[in-house]
């Protein structure tokens, strides 16, 4: 039986997008090259910015790109598509529509999967960028399931956009995983049970991170959906 194929809208930036890949290379049970995967990527950083368009308002509209990378992506051969940005979530149900294909929902899945894990949780803490936090992309979700969320103090939330932009250039070490391990020990000490990383950039230094709450990378969720809908029980 042949395999599904992927399509994955990335670029937003590319190192979450190469992070994503090899979490879903990671995932897979495999002997050989043949047991891997097939994925159909679109890296396309020229997509406008996000936090232009959401924060600002002054940015032009980044979801006529998104959706024409999905359609391509379709018109190329994939199967489903996923997209490797929490943030282009806003736009999710605009590249749904745009394609006869299904699109997997990385907010939905994570949400899902923090909440199957944690059948009573009642406070979670998230880890994101603004363009994340201010439209509520979460926080909707979770409030559906009876979970408070928290984000860090503005002033921690300023030192993630800023690692965030760092992570998007190429540049990250100390400062931007010191930025990213002081918000989660604030959310921590406000009695969250849950952490929630949901900014693929941020899920690039997130691995080995250690804090007094379990932690969900809501890249890590969306791999393993990969993995999980093309490989069926087999995983």
């Amino acid at each position: 039986m042949k395999e599904k194929v992927v399509g994955i809208i990335g670029g937003l930036g590319p190192e979450a997008t190469v992070d994503l890949m090899r979490r879903v290379i990671q995932a897979t049970p495999a002997g050989d090259d043949q047991d891997h995967i097939r994925m159909l990527v679109d890296c396309n950083p020229k997509v406008p910015s996000r936090l232009k368009a959401i924060l600002e308002g002054t940015g032009e509209d980044p979801a006529p790109y998104l959706v024409t990378m999905a359609k391509d992506l379709a018109a190329w051969g994939a199967d489903f598509l996923v997209i490797a940005c929490n943030t282009a979530h806003l736009y999710f149900d605009r590249i749904q529509e745009a394609v006869p294909i299904p699109v997997l929902n990385m907010i939905d899945l994570t949400v899902d999967y923090v909440v199957s894990e944690n059948p009573d949780i009642r406070k979670a803490g998230l880890l994101a960028s603004w363009t994340v936090i201010r439209p509520g992309l979460y926080g909707a979700a979770l409030e559906k399931r009876g979970v408070a969320l928290l984000h860090p103090s503005n002033a921690l939330q300023d030192r993630l956009l800023t690692a965030i932009r760092r992570i998007k250039t190429g540049h990250h070490g100390p400062p931007e995983r010191e930025a990213l391990e002081e918000s989660g020990r604030e959310l921590v000490d406000q009695g969250v049970e849950a952490l929630i990383v949901a900014c693929t950039e941020l899920s690039v230094i997130a691995d080995g991170l250690k804090l007094k709450a379990r932690i969900f990378d809501a890249s890590q969720v969306l791999a393993e959906a990969i993995v999980q809908t093309v490989k069926g029980g087999n995983t």
